[in-house]
């Protein structure tokens, strides 16, 4: 009896050293960038499609169907293809998956973007199978493009994603699960200057509209007040479209620093056009002229150096 008890005990610490101790099957995936589009910065997301595949000896594992992109809104599968000779299972799928993206906004239109898929699988964790990545074939299509964007810096790698939970597995000691993760990650640049244009052109002419006023002669002062009216309005509409295509920031962006300043430069014309009435009142015309050609000389360079610096800094960063 106590024979028996002994070779049970023994068997039993075997058994459970060797679970302890089991080697995690080895998955190998490789992904083939088709196309990256319908890149939305108002809703947050883009669209990537591309080719992925895998191979493993364990047949238990499905990735048809358990493959699972963990920081996209939609993925929808087709085009799979399964081959189980050789001894191994080979698995193929296009794949296109609506990833949603907190877009950087800080320097826009001159900004940087990191696109990045996490594929994992939802049945099994980190103890039955990981990742190999496939890295001997090229990542994507040569003729791949992005329109007003260029793409760079495209990798793959693999890591293991903890979760804070252990999802009900009982098996699990620990309060958290472990997941073996398939990660792509690329860079895209935007072709800024000819948009940068056509986003801040209706900007920049107010600024000159507002600008001219102050060479309007302080007799004229109706038409003054006119022009830098009808260019604030200017302004702040072109903000507002501006706005419009882009997400909600807390950050002080490039966007806004460059209307704050022309709203300034509004504000210090319409200004010194109520200054240039009341030194006209007193007759002191002269005077308002001298005050006029100063001011235009100073706000002209320092609206100028302002967004040198601005821009510049959105540039380089």
């Amino acid at each position: 009896m106590k024979r028996s008890l002994l070779f049970f005990f023994v068997v039993f610490t075997i058994q459970l050293f060797a679970q302890e101790k089991k080697i995690p099957d080895t998955v190998k995936v490789g992904i083939y960038i088709v196309s990256v589009h319908d890149i939305d910065f108002r809703q947050k997301q883009c669209s990537i499609r591309f080719w992925i595949w895998t191979r493993y000896k364990n047949a238990d594992f499905d990735f048809a169907k358990n493959l699972e992109v963990t920081n996209a809104k939609s993925v929808s599968k087709s085009d799979q293809t399964t081959d189980t000779s050789g001894g191994e299972v080979y698995n193929l799928m296009l794949m296109t998956c609506v990833m949603n993206q907190s877009w950087l906004v800080h320097d826009y239109p001159f900004d940087q973007q990191k696109l990045e898929v996490h594929i994992e699988n939802s049945q099994y964790d980190n103890r039955d199978f990981i990742f190999v990545a496939d890295t001997a074939e090229h990542l994507y299509d040569p003729k791949l493009a992005i329109k007003g964007w260029e793409m760079s810096n495209v990798k793959v790698s693999t890591s293991i994603h903890s979760y804070e939970t252990t999802f009900g597995d009982v098996t699990l000691t620990k309060p958290h699960s472990e997941y073996s993760s398939f990660d792509i990650s690329m860079n895209i640049e935007r072709n800024a200057w000819g948009l940068f244009f056509k986003l801040f052109l209706g900007m920049y002419v107010a600024f000159f509209i507002t600008y001219v006023c102050i060479f309007i002669h302080a007799d004229h002062i109706d038409s003054r007040f006119g022009l830098s009216v009808g260019a604030l309005f200017a302004a702040v509409g072109n903000k507002y479209i501006i706005d419009s295509l882009l997400p909600e920031s807390s950050s002080f962006t490039l966007v806004d620093s460059l209307h704050a300043f022309t709203f300034i430069s509004i504000f210090v014309t319409i200004t010194l056009s109520v200054f240039a009435l009341y030194l006209k009142k007193n007759n002191q015309l002269e005077k308002a002229n001298r005050i006029d050609k100063i001011t235009a000389r100073t706000m002209l360079i320092i609206y100028i150096l302002l967004n040198i610096i601005f821009v510049g800094n959105a540039i380089i960063t």
